[in-house]
């Protein structure tokens, strides 16, 4: 059975429609994740822009918002390094339970594992 000609020109439209339709709802899924990447200062400086205009801060109400937002910023580094500090105390004690459980044998391995782990792990970090 032949195929006419309208019929493969139909077939290659709605591939394409396809195509870009599902190109569209993977932008649109995609997007807000680029958004989040850009830089802090591009973001503190739009939002700053966005308050003045659509609010009509004064000078001083605009001075404000700058030491409001350094503030915040600080108590922000300050909680992540609370975290980051948390975090690195429980794998300490995770690491020491695990070398109370192994034999003499056993320790160097599990130290050269250990060692292995975090080279990759910096190295990820690094890209």
């Amino acid at each position: 059975m032949t195929r006419s000609n309208p019929s493969i020109a139909l077939y290659l439209l709605l591939i394409f429609a396809s195509g870009v339709i599902v190109g569209a709802f993977g932008m649109r899924l995609y997007s807000p994740a680029v958004a989040k990447t850009a830089a802090p200062e591009d973001w503190r400086k739009q939002y700053l822009s966005e308050m003045q205009s659509r609010l009509k801060l004064t000078p001083a109400q605009a001075t404000q918002l700058n030491a409001i937002m350094d503030e915040t910023k600080e108590r922000a580094h300050e909680a992540h390094a609370a975290h980051d500090n948390a975090l690195k105390q429980i794998k300490e004690e995770q690491t020491a339970k695990v070398r109370n459980i192994l034999t003499d044998e056993q320790r160097p391995e599990y130290e050269k594992l250990r060692a292995e782990r975090e080279a990759r792990a910096k190295q990820l970090k690094n890209h």
